[in-house]
């Protein structure tokens, strides 16, 4: 926390005198996601294996593809810093019985109590590609026909290699996933303060995430899904734009959905990968919120360019190919409005369910080529209100 601090004064006695008065709200949001933060964060020492067996409680094995450094802490895996080559990891963790929907039941001392908290039951590292596969199609081998899916899950910024873990168990625990969760992990500091060195991170492990889905595809799992969060969008989309650009990819219809979840992407970046892309073979999904405090301040650290997961014209999302699941509407879990995908796990078959119906001009519950703002300009673009977590779920494509 102490490091933290420090620079973070550094950082906002620098960004307060380089710009206008009006973003320093910015510096001032900024802090105080530092301290909400700050407390709790899992950096060493949770990840070691609890042998204790708890009544009610549920494990979960994952495998892990990464670009952080090995740490030889008790407990801890990986860390921050950047890997000169991918690496892989198998851990088993256990989902408590107290657990709530949309919630990750953290220890507040190390390694935690399988009772009330999410634990490790097992980890191991796998050596080389090989080793990972084989790893992959077993776990696929002891599913039936019909069911050999995997789930890959690329973190966003400022996360420690504990928090992306136990954010992929979470969702694949609400959600029943029947894919094998894979967590892509990049070299984030989990740190606030770290927003370039993350963001170079990101980029550095986009040969290493295409890397990774090239062996998914090439495994035995009859479809590969995809979710990202943040700036792990960033890492996800140019990866998949390599690959495009590649253009041998083989076992390509394997790919299932890919969801962006809150993406920090610049909007005219992300529209020159799209129009790279073309208008996609399968829909793909923007997870997006308005009042998403985050974007906000990573939108005014880049001059005021607006972010994807932030974007008001959702329309023009739509006619680049995507479904939009707005979710300004929807209260947060967390103060930043930022995590809110997070609370869809509980409710995915609900979601996937309307999803798979789609949406017609005929069905929709509102038809925004008839407004009068900008979504009027293009025809066919629709918009279905859907009920889900207790609140109304907008849900734009076009048509």
């Amino acid at each position: 926390m102490t490091d933290s601090v420090a620079g973070l004064s550094l950082f906002l006695a620098r960004f307060t005198m380089s710009l206008r008065r009006p973003t320093a709200a910015a510096a001032i949001l900024f802090a105080c996601l530092l301290v909400a933060a700050c407390a709790s964060r899992p950096e060493s020492g949770f990840l070691t294996p609890v042998a204790v067996m708890t009544p009610g409680a549920h494990d979960h094995t994952l495998l892990v593809a990464t670009t952080r450094e090995r740490d030889d802490r008790p407990g801890t895996l990986f860390n921050g810093e950047r890997a000169s080559a991918i690496d892989y990891a198998q851990l088993t963790v256990s989902v408590p019985p107290n657990h709530v929907d949309g919630k990750i039941e953290w220890a507040s001392t190390a390694p935690g109590d399988p009772a009330t908290n999410f634990v490790v039951r097992d980890e191991r590292y796998v050596d080389g590609d090989k080793a990972f596969i084989q790893a992959l199609n077993a776990q696929l081998a002891a599913r039936p026909a019909g069911s050999r899916k995997v789930f890959i899950f690329i973190h966003g910024f400022n996360t420690m290699f504990a928090e992306g873990l136990y954010r992929l168990t979470q969702v694949v625990q609400d959600s029943n996933a029947p894919g094998v969760p894979v967590l892509f992990t990049w070299a984030s500091r989990g740190k606030p303060a770290a927003y370039l060195y993350d963001t170079n991170s990101a980029t550095a492990a986009r040969d290493s995430l295409e890397h990774t889905i090239r062996l998914l595809l090439a495994s035995n799992a009859e479809q590969v899904n995809v979710l990202a969060h943040s700036m792990g969008n960033w890492v996800t989309v140019e990866a998949m734009r390599q690959i495009k650009i590649a253009g041998d990819l083989d076992h390509a219809n394997k790919i299932g959905y890919v969801m962006l979840a809150a993406p920090d992407i610049d909007i005219d970046v992300f529209k020159s990968q799209m129009r790279r892309f073309g208008m996609p073979r399968k829909p793909f999904y923007v997870v997006l919120s308005r009042d998403d405090k985050a974007l906000w301040l990573s939108k005014t650290i880049a001059g005021g360019v607006t972010r994807v997961g932030d974007d008001v014209n959702v329309a023009e999302l739509a006619a680049l190919g995507a479904t939009v699941i707005d979710l300004s509407d929807l209260k947060g879990a967390d103060s930043s409005n930022h995590d809110k995908f997070d609370q869809l796990a509980a409710v995915a078959p609900q979601l996937q369910d309307v999803l798979a119906r789609g949406i017609s001009a005929e069905g929709a519950g509102a038809d925004a080529s008839s407004s009068s703002g900008p979504e009027a300009a293009l025809g066919g673009i629709v918009s279905l209100p859907v009920t889900l977590l207790g609140a109304p779920i907008k849900i734009i494509t076009n048509q």
